[in-house]
């Protein structure tokens, strides 16, 4: 296996952010051996990811959104799950071994099966696949008495800010629930209470299209139901997620972060209405701020810590960068933090460095399919009438990223995600209220939009939004509020024939 580009980090000379204090800070990029543009990689760069205004045929290369780690589309609901188009042999075997571990059903502890125990005590899952589903999203209980597998409540209360956090400018300093940690745990192994039962209610709200048609908007309402260990902070901010797709993340993990930054307009300078943010979160693997680029708020800045969370918070798995084999058990779950972890052998943790770093691998290499019907003249106008109507300003189409010397799967690919990587205000439709770093209650990243039409067909369903209350494509784009209010409004006043066809654009991305 190559070495871990993220543990031998050399943070790049890229993109500079404003702390508090009026200083700078270079945020860098998380990639080892980053070969520095020439002025003349630059210009054709400019060039080659600059909006396109003829729609009259496809743009070139677009139909290859991960460039040369695009994969074919498969029929089946594994879709999302083969590797990098342009991966070698050999690390296509740490693929699938990462991807046996991604797949992997951890138990409690004590356990004969000594490299797969350590579950818990309190989880939400018993692997990344319960929750990534075939790599997909993840949705919300569809019945009273389905689960949540996929879905969860965040959970924080007000704080103060630390030393080194406090120094990013508007951050927003929150701690966790002295009972509860910074997740709802909704299952736990044998001789332990779960945390809670989420509860979901909705109300309907109907919208009427000006061709008058009518699209029903359900609003939820969530409760921590069946509190296992007494009540919750009174000053608690809850916030549900479901979980996100996976694929392409190294791919935008290798977007230079100035590039990123480049895009950040936070006064709204150029008078668009579009205020992009970049989230910029304390790093725990590099003990720095860094560019926040994975997770619904942006609230982790590398594929290797963002999974190393979701193992400790997620499963109550230790691990190199999150060592309590008690995972999110709190101070006042005693009986969770005296059991009987899985960290007491030659691992050290109960997923090693080397498992960490394959299922970084697997993540990293989740490969996009190709596009669908890119010359389909439907397709085209429904192009248009997205850039038209401004879904550009915050859905960015191109990057070019690094080169990287040793990791040529992400290496100086053109790629087409549709994100700007940046925060946004959804208005308080959308708002959990709950910070994040620098993410405001209202803000969120906007999310990739590579592999969306896909949906249905990997995870069997159409649930999208941070929370999966939308029940389609439209559904989405008629809760876009703030600072997508004028794309929401415009949507609304599309002719029929326009909606389609933006709507068969979006499906074939």
């Amino acid at each position: 296996m190559k070495p871990n580009n993220i543990l031998l980090v050399t943070l790049a000379v890229t993109g500079t952010f404003a702390l508090a204090d009026g200083a700078t800070w270079d945020l860098g990029d998380p990639n080892l051996n980053v070969i520095p543009r020439t002025p003349e990689e630059a210009a054709r760069i400019a060039a080659v990811t600059a909006l396109t205004s003829d729609f009259t045929a496809p743009t070139r290369f677009e139909d290859k959104p991960a460039g040369a780690a695009t994969v074919r589309v498969a029929r089946t609901a594994d879709a999302f799950s083969k590797p990098s188009g342009n991966i070698s042999f050999e690390d296509e075997l740490n693929f699938k071994v990462g991807n046996g571990l991604f797949r992997k059903l951890w138990v409690s502890s004590p356990s004969s099966t000594l490299a797969s125990d350590g579950l818990g005590p309190l989880f939400n899952a018993r692997s990344c696949q319960r929750c990534h589903i075939k790599d997909g999203r993840g949705h919300p209980p569809e019945t009273p008495q389905d689960n949540s597998i996929s879905m969860f409540l965040r959970i924080s209360i007000p704080g103060t800010a630390e030393d080194g956090i406090a120094a990013i400018k508007d951050y927003i300093a929150t701690a966790p629930d002295p009972t509860y940690g910074t997740q709802l745990q909704d299952f736990a192994v044998q001789g332990h209470a779960s945390e809670y039962r989420l509860d979901i209610t909705y109300e309907e709200e109907i919208i009427t299209l000006a061709d008058g048609v009518e699209v029903s908007l359900r609003h939820p309402t969530y409760n921590a139901a069946d509190l296992g260990y007494g009540p919750l902070h009174p000053d608690a901010m809850l916030s549900p997620r479901i979980a996100p797709q996976m694929i392409g993340l190294g791919l935008l993990e290798a977007v230079p972060a100035a590039d990123i930054l480049a895009n950040a307009d936070p006064d709204d300078a150029d008078g668009d209405g579009i205020s992009g943010r970049p989230n910029v979160v304390w790093s725990v693997e590099f003990d720095q701020p860094m560019l926040g680029r994975f997770g619904l708020k942006a609230g982790n800045p590398t594929i290797r810590e963002q999974s190393a969370s979701a193992f400790a918070g997620d499963i109550g798995i230790s691990n190199p960068l999150f060592t309590a084999g008690s995972g999110e058990c709190t101070d006042l779950q005693a009986d969770c933090l005296a059991a009987i972890h899985g960290d007491g052998d030659d691992r050290g943790t109960e997923i090693d460095a080397e498992g960490l770093d394959l299922v970084t691998f697997y993540s990293r290499n989740l490969g996009v399919p190709a596009r669908r019907n890119v010359g389909d003249p439907q397709v085209l106008r429904g192009k248009e009438v997205f850039y038209a109507t401004g879904c550009t300003s915050c859905h960015t189409p191109s990057f070019v990223t690094h080169r990287l010397a040793d990791q040529p799967e992400q290496s100086f690919q053109l790629i087409w995600p549709y994100t700007d990587m940046l925060l946004h205000d959804m208005g308080p439709g959308l708002a959990d209220n709950r910070p994040e770093a620098r993410a405001t209650g209202q803000e969120w990243r906007t999310p990739p939009l590579w592999g969306i039409g896909l949906t249905q067909q990997v995870s069997g369903h159409t649930y999208f939004l941070h929370d999966g209350r939308a029940r389609s494509l439209l559904e989405a784009v008629l809760w876009h509020g703030g600072e997508a209010q004028p794309q929401r409004d415009a949507v609304i006043d599309l002719s029929t024939e326009d909606r389609a066809a933006l709507i068969a654009f979006l499906e074939s991305l």
